[in-house]
């Protein structure tokens, strides 16, 4: 059986309107095969009488307790008892078997239904195999029934645009606290009702199934009572099957939930793509243009990064571009939240290394392509694909050059260097060359241009623009890292400081007060790992221990993760409620980054009623390990609101949290749950990574497109590949590419300046 119970308390009492309810404390055993029974007034339902149902407790622990409510309907329609509050068995809990750090959600107590007695049930106790499983179906709808009631008061608070969903959701939840398994087996060995695929509509499937058993006329005459009769009426089962919690309607609210939230999608597409862009989108004038044109249909902008400058122009030009292509785009615009991340570095020099190609020998194979333009000409065209760029401050001078021109510089090292004009081409505001250059150059701003003639050179001006080069800290096993305050004073250095550790920092104060030495941390979503060594209030030493062979990079706004750590983090920073204002104003989405807990949903509410925004689309982003086991409460909680709702899972972060090796399981309970309460999906972090980075895909990255599909939208981030890859993940969406003999078509390869 599944697990021995020493001892069992039963309390009961009896709500007004006849919903009795069972509250017991198991103690864990050795003895495995004892079982205790309810007693037989629990079911006064003709018929079921002779199926008295038992709950085998399967505890993982030395204590739990659990409360089993039965439904016994009085014909009345009472209202609950006030008072009462969410009545939740939400199965996830640390097997404590495993590493402490597991999030492995596991259930500290499952219930099976079984029928009273040893043994299997005789013939003369149940009519077929089908009178059996009608009988542990009825039992099973009477839980998921009498959970709603049970919760009644509390559903009665979530908005009415919600409210048959979050009823569903506790539908889900009442399943899912019990264990089913093996009436799952018997439903499947006969063709009836998968448990694990209704949770869109779980009190029709139930309903239906019953109806569906109930109709199989093996043996009509043995039976005087319709188990059906005994649970409700038929005219209650039609209801239940064919009224607001019927399966069509339930699929179609969640369907108009999505488009509610993501908008509409075009045809042939049941997937939205969503992706991420910053400074980039604002350098280039056709990357906006080029990714509507592609298949987004979201644009992501992460308040953590640019300025409110920055944020209007992205989103000026997605509206333009989605009014002149008549491609809609909506805005998603991510809260920082209380995220951990590293300082910044001091900015490197504003320099930049134009090199050739060359083989093993050093000897210049093919010289390196240089594009050169005026400051707002605009981004060379997608069909070239230039190893650097350089702006040039003489648009004068430059409307005087020709292909074969030679144009000569002298470089940071004082080397004399020469760029020959291959090409003109008119770009977006003015025009644009391509050139070679033969040997390698060190540019930087400032440097002066000449063209070079026969007799004399003229000046073209001067190099503008470039940016600084990003400092990072390269990082090996063993070495040492000290995290400090951004205020750091030379006297609150420790020891380590003086031996040569490298140096960061961190403006989240309150992670000083709160982490211990021999607490693992991660950097940069888990690509370095370490352990603490010491502590103070102003500065943190780490010692690496998970690192590339060749030494990591960590810059700059890189994540930083405790995991085992009980920090206490803020719900919405300050830097989040001044964003907040400039998002209500310009976004159609806000993303809400480290949900934990309910407190947070409950701040966030305060704030939209404040700027009157009861129609902005809320994203709860899942990346914390107790966001993840407070879903349901978090759902429930924001179904309080008339916002749009959606939820995001940052898989990055998320992982780290709850270890990697259960994010295949954390990240299918998220969708389930979400499916239940038929709230939008959105799959992101690392989706087609290598193809957005590089343009070629790996098998695996295939795979997790795939998995993506069955979720409500795809993210894709930044790289120099990301118009191509928005093109490829769009073909595989639309429903032409999934046809057998869809014709193929090449992944190019060109890069796209971003």
């Amino acid at each position: 059986m599944l697990g021995g119970v020493t001892s069992v308390s039963m309390f009961t009492n009896q709500t007004a309107n006849g919903f009795q309810i069972a509250s017991f404390l198991f103690v864990r055993s050795s003895n495995l095969s004892k079982k205790y029974s309810i007693p037989q007034p629990f079911f006064k339902i003709p018929g079921i009488r002779e199926h008295i149902f038992q709950f085998v407790a399967s505890n993982n622990g030395s204590l739990a307790r659990k409360n089993i409510v039965f439904a016994i309907p009085n014909g009345k329609d009472d209202a609950e008892k006030e008072g009462s509050d969410y009545y939740i068995d939400y199965p996830v809990a640390v097997d404590r078997k495993q590493d402490k750090n597991s999030c492995a959600p596991e259930m500290e107590t499952t219930f099976s239904l079984l029928p009273c007695g040893e043994g299997t049930p005789k013939s003369n106790e149940i009519n077929g195999k089908e009178d059996g499983l009608l009988a542990k179906l009825i039992a099973v709808h009477l839980h998921v029934l009498a959970m709603e009631q049970w919760n009644a008061s509390k559903l009665k608070m979530s908005h009415k645009n919600y409210l048959v969903s979050a009823t569903n959701l506790i539908h889900y939840l009442a399943l899912k606290s019990l264990d089913v398994e093996q009436l799952e087996e018997e439903l499947s060995s006969i063709g009836l009702l998968n448990l694990d695929t209704i949770n869109q509509h779980v009190l029709a499937s139930l309903s239906a199934g019953i109806r569906l058993l109930d109709n199989l006329k093996y043996d009509s005459s043995s039976r005087s009572v319709s188990y059906s009769e005994g649970i409700s009426s038929t005219k209650s089962l039609d209801k239940q099957i064919n009224g607001e919690f019927s399966i069509s309607t339930l699929r179609r609210r969640a369907s108009h939930t999505g488009d509610l939230l993501l908008g509409r999608l075009p045809e042939k597409r049941k997937t939205h793509i969503m992706v991420t862009v910053g400074q980039e989108a604002i350098e280039s004038e056709t990357l906006v243009k080029d990714l509507l044109n592609a298949g987004t249909t979201i644009v992501r902008i992460n308040c953590a990064h640019g300025s409110p400058e920055i944020w209007s122009e992205i989103i000026r030009r997605v509206k333009r571009s989605s009014q002149i292509l008549e491609k809609p785009c909506l805005v998603l615009m991510d809260l920082a939240g209380p995220k951990l991340r590293t300082g910044t570095l001091q900015p490197g020099p504003c320099v930049l290394k134009i090199s050739p190609k060359k083989n093993a020998y050093g000897q210049v194979i093919c010289p390196a392509l240089v594009w050169l333009s005026s400051p707002g000409a605009g981004s060379p065209p997608a069909h070239v694909s230039p190893d650097a760029v350089l702006h040039v401050d003489g648009e004068e001078l430059l409307s005087k050059l020709e292909p074969n021109d030679v144009v000569t510089l002298s470089d940071a090292r004082g080397k004399q260097r020469t760029l020959k004009i291959l090409s003109k081409y008119p770009v977006f505001s003015g025009i644009g060359f391509m050139a070679e250059c033969s040997k390698t150059a060190y540019v930087k701003s400032g440097a002066k241009l000449f063209i070079k003639d026969k007799r004399k050179k003229f000046s073209a001006g001067h190099v503008v623009n470039i940016p600084p080069l990003k400092q990072f800290i390269r990082l090996r096993v063993g070495d040492l890292l000290s995290i400090s305050r951004d205020s750091q004073n030379e006297e609150n250095k420790l020891k380590y400081s003086s031996t040569g550790a490298h140096r960061i920092t961190c403006s989240s104060g309150y992670v000083f007060d709160s982490v211990k030495p021999g607490e693992p941390i991660s950097f940069d979503d888990g690509k370095i790992w370490g352990i603490i060594k010491a502590t103070s209030t102003s500065e943190i030493v780490v010692s690496i221990t998970h690192a590339s062979p060749t030494g990591s990079k960590l810059g700059s706004e890189k994540s930083i993760n405790i995991p085992r750590s009980n920090i206490r983090y803020e719900g919405l920073t300050l830097k989040d409620l001044i964003d907040l204002d400039f998002v209500a104003d310009h976004a159609n989405m806000v993303g809400v980054s480290f949900v934990r807990d309910v407190s947070d949903i409950l701040l966030l509410c305060q704030e939209l009623e404040k700027r009157k925004r009861g129609d902005l689309g809320v994203v709860l982003k899942i990346e914390t390990k107790g966001g993840f086991e407070r879903l349901p409460l978090l759902l429930l909680e924001a179904m309080k609101m008339p916002n749009p709702l959606g939820i995001m899972i940052a898989r990055g972060d998320l992982a780290v949290e709850c270890g990697w090796e259960n994010m295949a399981y954390i990240q299918e309970e998220i969708i389930s749950v979400c499916k239940a309460a038929h709230v939008p999906v959105i799959w992101a972090t690392q989706v087609l990574e290598s193809l957005v980075k590089y343009g070629v895909p790996t098998r695996a990255e295939l795979t997790d497109v795939a998995d993506g599909m069955r979720t409500s939208c795809i993210m894709l981030n930044k790289g120099k590949c990301i118009v191509e890859a928005v093109a490829f993940l769009h073909r595989i969406l639309s429903d032409h590419s999934m046809k057998p003999n869809a014709e193929f078509k090449p992944l190019a390869l060109s890069s796209h300046d971003s």
